[in-house]
C-alpha cells in the first residue's frame, strides 16, 4: 500500500510498505517529487529489485564478516580472504556504511593498493577481487542497488615467461637428489604439474599402460590443518595428462625399487 497526504506545514509526505510490512516515509516540498520516488519505490518493488534503505546503513565490515564466515573456502582460501580484509580493507572502510561507499572510493582504494601499500598489481587484483565478492553478494543479498566496484581500473600484470629447465639440468637434479624422490623430479618436469598435485598422487591414479596420470587431488598445508589431502585448485584443475617416455620408465623404475606399502629403506 502506498500513498501521498499533504502535511499541516505544506509538505507532501509518501508513504509505503515493503515485502516485509513494514512503512517507510519520506517527506518532499512539490507532491510532483513525492510521485516520482513513490512511483521509483513501487517499481523496484515489483520487479524484485527493491532495497531496504536501512539496509544500506549496516556497516560494511559486519557484512564482510557475515559473509566471509558463510563462504565454502577451503582453508588456505579462508586464510586469504581474512587476511585480504583485516589487512587492507577494514582499515579504510570498517566503520563505513555499505550503501555509502561509492566507486570513486572504491578506485582511491585500489590505488592506495599500490602507493601506500606497496602490493604487486598481481596482489592487487587479488584483495579487489575479495572486495569485490563481498559487494557481488551485497547486491544479491539486496542490501545495496549496485555494485561500487564495477568498472574500477586495476593495474595490469606483466606476464612472466616460464623458462623450463634444460634437460641436461634436470637430469643432473634427479641424479643428485635421494633416490625416492628421483622419480618425483622427472614426473614433474615432464608433466608440469603443481607440486600438490605430484606429492597428492597415488597408484591408482596412474596407468602406465595408457601412459597418463589423473589429477584428482592435491596436497596442501594449512597453520590450523596442517598437512592434508584436498581437492584440486580449481573445477579445471581436474584432467588427465599424458606421459612422455622419461615419465613411464621413471615411474616404473621408481614402483620396482619402491613398492607401495614396502617400508622405507
Amino acid at each position: 500500500m502506498a500513498n501521498i497526504q499533504k502535511r499541516p506545514n505544506n509538505k507532501w509526505r509518501a508513504r509505503y510498505r515493503d515485502l516485509d510490512g513494514k512503512e517507510h516515509a519520506r517527506h518532499f516540498d512539490r507532491k510532483i517529487d513525492a510521485q516520482r520516488w513513490l512511483d521509483e519505490v513501487t517499481a523496484s518493488l515489483v520487479t524484485g529489485q527493491y532495497v531496504d534503505p536501512r539496509s544500506t546503513k549496516k556497516p560494511f565490515k559486519d557484512y564482510a564478516e557475515e559473509w566471509r564466515t558463510r563462504q565454502p573456502h577451503r582453508p588456505s582460501t579462508a586464510k586469504a580472504v581474512a587476511q585480504h580484509l583485516r589487512c587492507y580493507v577494514y582499515p579504510a572502510w570498517e566503520k563505513r556504511a555499505l550503501g555509502a561507499i561509492k566507486p570513486g572510493d572504491v578506485q582511491s582504494w585500489v590505488t592506495g593498493l599500490s602507493t601506500t601499500h606497496n602490493l604487486a598489481a598481481s596482489t592487487t587484483r587479488t584483495v579487489f577481487n575479495t572486495v569485490n565478492a563481498v559487494f557481488r553478494a551485497a547486491v544479491r543479498d539486496r542490501m545495496i542497488p549496485h555494485n561500487p566496484c564495477e568498472d574500477a581500473k586495476l593495474p595490469s600484470v606483466p606476464r612472466k615467461r616460464i623458462v623450463p629447465l634444460p634437460v641436461n639440468q634436470v637430469r643432473r637434479l634427479a641424479a643428485e637428489i635421494p633416490a625416492r624422490y628421483r622419480g618425483l623430479v622427472l614426473l614433474g618436469a615432464a608433466t608440469g604439474l603443481r607440486p600438490g598435485e605430484l606429492f597428492g598422487l597415488q597408484l591408482r591414479h596412474v596407468d602406465l599402460l595408457h601412459a597418463t596420470v589423473s589429477v584428482e587431488q592435491q596436497i596442501q598445508q594449512a597453520a590450523k590443518h596442517g598437512v592434508y589431502v584436498g581437492p584440486p585448485k580449481t573445477a579445471r584443475s581436474y584432467r588427465t595428462v599424458p606421459l612422455p617416455r622419461i615419465a613411464v620408465d621413471a615411474l616404473k623404475a621408481h614402483l620396482r625399487d619402491f613398492p607401495v606399502n614396502a617400508p622405507e629403506g
